[in-house]
């Protein structure tokens, strides 16, 4: 009998691990195709992630992580450094040779808030197209940002500091 309950019990734990790697690939997918979204493409969301995860890495060894092409990363690395999504500074190595860059992925937050002030500054732009025309009669046209986007921080710290103000 004991032999059939760790039978029972081994299958339990193993139906359980199966649902746990389920929903983790779940949310995971989820959590890439919101970056994908943020930054345009699948493959600049793979390297976000991967940055996260492995801070300070060369575009080889986010090419080796990822399973991109190295000449996909190397194009899609500078594009996020000229975006400023990721920081990039050369690696210091001992001895005579090339000392190649490496990237850090900016906090989520900060990516985050950068992607809200595009949003609020294309909204801005829409709701400001009659002014520029000068097809407005509408006072409000004449507001230089209609649209404020205004993100909170919903943690319980930010309630209590909230409620200490």
């Amino acid at each position: 009998m004991p032999e059939d309950s760790r039978d029972t019990n081994t299958a339990a734990r193993e139906h359980l691990e199966d649902g746990t790697d389920r929903a983790v690939a779940g949310f995971d997918d989820g959590v890439v195709d919101v970056l994908a979204w943020l930054l345009d493409t699948d493959t600049r969301a793979r390297i976000f992630v991967y940055l996260r995860q492995h801070p300070y890495s060369t575009s080889d060894e986010v090419a080796d992580g990822t399973g991109l092409y190295p000449s996909t990363v190397r194009e899609a690395v500078a594009e996020l450094a000229a975006d400023s999504i990721v920081d990039r500074r050369k690696r210091h190595a001992e001895g005579a040779g090339n000392n190649p860059y490496e990237y850090t992925a900016i906090p989520p937050s900060d990516l985050v808030a950068d992607t809200v002030g595009r949003v609020q500054r294309g909204l801005n732009s829409v709701f400001n197209l009659d002014a520029r025309l000068g097809d407005s009669d509408d006072d409000t046209a004449s507001h230089d940002t209609p649209v404020r986007i205004e993100v909170e921080d919903a943690s319980p710290e930010a309630d209590t500091a909230a409620d200490d103000t």
